[in-house]
């Protein structure tokens, strides 16, 4: 798979690749594994949820920023003042894992706001080191598992 922003190539990004990996499902050309640059990604399919596995070392360049509520997640301009990635975050509920997010490439290609970051999330998962279940943009729903091994899952559902 080759993925591109209006800047350029991308090693890896989570939700082409889960979209991916459902589209070939839907065609009848399921795949147990998909091939981006970043390296051999698993891909499987729980009930109504596509789940791909990567390596957060993948989505390098990602920075994460904590903000105190989601209140403050909210109210972040788009782009806030700044440059390079940001994912700003802030929990919903700590305890169960709930954040709620929002990315912002600030890469100066006309993206002003990312609705679904896998890339992101799996980086955010990763240091956390847990599980996360990531309300992100408008509508956009993310799940991630961490494993101690370096992987995390990275899942979602897909709509036409």
């Amino acid at each position: 798979m080759d993925i591109h922003t209006p800047a350029g190539r991308l090693p890896f990004a989570g939700h082409p690749l889960v979209g991916v990996s459902w589209l070939l499902r839907r065609q009848g050309r399921a795949v147990d594994v998909l091939r981006p640059p970043a390296g051999e990604v698993p891909t499987w399919e729980e009930g109504e949820t596509t789940w791909i596995r990567g390596r957060a070392e993948w989505a390098s360049g990602r920075r994460t920023e904590r903000l105190a509520t989601a209140a403050d997640v909210e109210a972040l301009p788009a782009p806030p003042p700044g440059e390079g990635w940001l994912y700003a975050w802030a929990w919903e509920d700590e305890a169960a894992g709930a954040v709620r997010a929002r990315g912002f490439p600030r890469r100066g290609d006309g993206i002003v706001e990312d609705e679904a970051t896998g890339a992101a999330a799996l980086t955010l998962t990763a240091r956390l080191g847990r599980s996360l279940v990531i309300r992100q943009g408008a509508a956009s729903q993310i799940l991630t598992r961490y494993h101690h091994d370096g992987t995390v899952d990275l899942g979602g559902r897909v709509e036409k």
